[in-house]
């Protein structure tokens, strides 16, 4: 069975085509990376160059693959994404135990929760179940009680902007299988099996966003997304040492660190002003013009774990940093020191095939996006002929997406008891 993951970012486009095998294994067969145009902060701005992006990568893809892609699962991320925890309430007829449809029932009910404004539901993934009052319940299924509670986190879109990603994608020929959260998928490439026990926050930087992500036990319990990636560390750079943002962003690839005792305080740069003058710059210098802007990132991730579940040092045992944003030298020592908690960088893993193409946090949204898809196929044999809605009607989950009501709870099941 053929996969395909689509990350369609502000800075890049990434496709990554996979294979599932009958017996489960996932290959990775192709993948193509392609400068991204027609996006900010993860929003369309310009249709046909998105759209041009996007047939570019899964070209590449395609030819490294030798395999036609022809359905996709695309990332979603960007500030108009909205997330909560909503809570469910389903009543049990005394005497009877509870069944799939009960949780179904309370489910459609934390699924009711008043997003304000045109939002379109993404993710309607649930946390725990509570059976007449008894907490921490991961399966009521044939429990006996008479009151069944669940939270449910869930994740919304705005319509306009999740339309004009779908139209992209359909313009560069390909259909669009469903939608995911960017930083879900992540967690779901960079979790390692010991993690999934955990209570941890993924922070992946990307070009122009950051999206944040707490998984309590596999599970997702908190995302946001943060208006600051990459992409504003250059413009700090551009801005201050006055030359053109290509020629920052290649300094900081090159020469940057988050920490100025990390920099070659002996390295001195030639960097090309407007205007062709040459001037030169310490390389500790440098740091501390990247420095501050990290720590707003790091400082905003923390916030919003903060105010939704609690004093981060006491709520997350583990920070995985991960997007291309973060492989600046000295970001996991910066980021121990700001959170006081073990901090590591995330690349993807369990995957086989072309594992040294896609080993790196660049690729974790990809890479997460077709083991999502992987792990819906293995519990869902009809995976494969799942089709989104082309015009979703108001409050009706698209199928292939978490929030769709068929076989949700099977799905919930496996996904989480086969999470890698």
């Amino acid at each position: 069975m053929i996969l395909v993951g689509l990350d369609v970012g502000t800075t890049k486009v990434t496709a990554v085509i996979g294979e599932l095998s009958p017996d489960g294994i996932l290959d990775v067969i192709g993948e193509g990376t392609v400068p991204s145009q027609g996006l900010r902060r993860g929003v369309v701005t310009n249709l046909e160059r998105t759209t041009e992006s996007i047939r570019q990568a899964i070209f590449q893809a395609e030819r490294v693959a030798g395999v036609k892609a022809e359905r996709v699962w695309v990332g979603v991320a960007g500030a108009h994404v909205r997330s909560v925890t909503s809570h469910g309430l389903a009543a049990i007829r005394r005497g009877q135990q509870i069944t799939p449809a009960d949780v179904e029932r309370a489910i459609e009910q934390a699924k009711a929760y008043p997003f304000e404004g045109d939002y379109e539901l993404i993710h309607a993934l649930p946390l725990d179940f509570r059976v007449d009052g008894q907490e921490g319940i991961r399966d009521p299924i044939g429990m006996a009680g008479v009151r069944l509670e669940v939270d449910v986190h869930l994740v919304a879109g705005g319509k306009g902007p999740l339309t004009n990603l779908r139209k992209a994608v359909e313009n560069a020929g390909l259909e669009v299988e469903g939608l995911v959260l960017q930083a879900y998928a992540s967690g779901l490439a960079v979790l390692s099996p010991e993690e999934l026990s955990m209570t941890v926050m993924l922070v992946d930087i990307g070009g122009g966003t950051t999206d944040v992500a707490v998984f309590r036990q596999g599970r997702l319990a908190h995302s946001a997304v943060i208006p600051l990636g990459g992409d504003h560390v250059s413009q700090d750079i551009a801005k201050l040492l006055q030359i053109p943002v290509e020629e920052a962003e290649r300094v900081a690839k090159k020469y940057g660190a988050a920490l100025p005792e990390l920099a070659d305080p002996e390295l001195v740069l030639e960097v090309s002003q407007e205007g062709t003058t040459q001037i030169s710059y310490q390389a500790p210098e440098l740091a501390r013009i990247i420095r501050p802007r990290l720590r707003e990132i790091l400082h905003l991730a923390r916030q919003s774990v903060d105010e939704a579940l609690g004093p981060l040092e006491i709520t997350v045992g583990k920070v995985i940093l991960t997007g291309g944003g973060s492989m600046v030298r000295g970001l996991e020592e910066l980021a121990r020191k700001q959170f006081n908690l073990p901090v590591r960088m995330g690349k993807p893993l369990g995957v086989q095939g072309l594992t040294d193409v896609v080993a790196a946090p660049t690729h974790a949204t990809a890479v997460g996006l077709v083991r999502h898809a992987a792990s819906l196929a293995l519990q869902t044999p009809s995976a494969r002929g799942l089709r989104p809605a082309r015009k979703p009607s108001p409050g009706k989950p698209q199928p292939g997406s978490e929030g769709a009501a068929s076989g949700l709870w099977e799905r919930i099941k496996g996904m989480f008891k086969n999470f890698f």
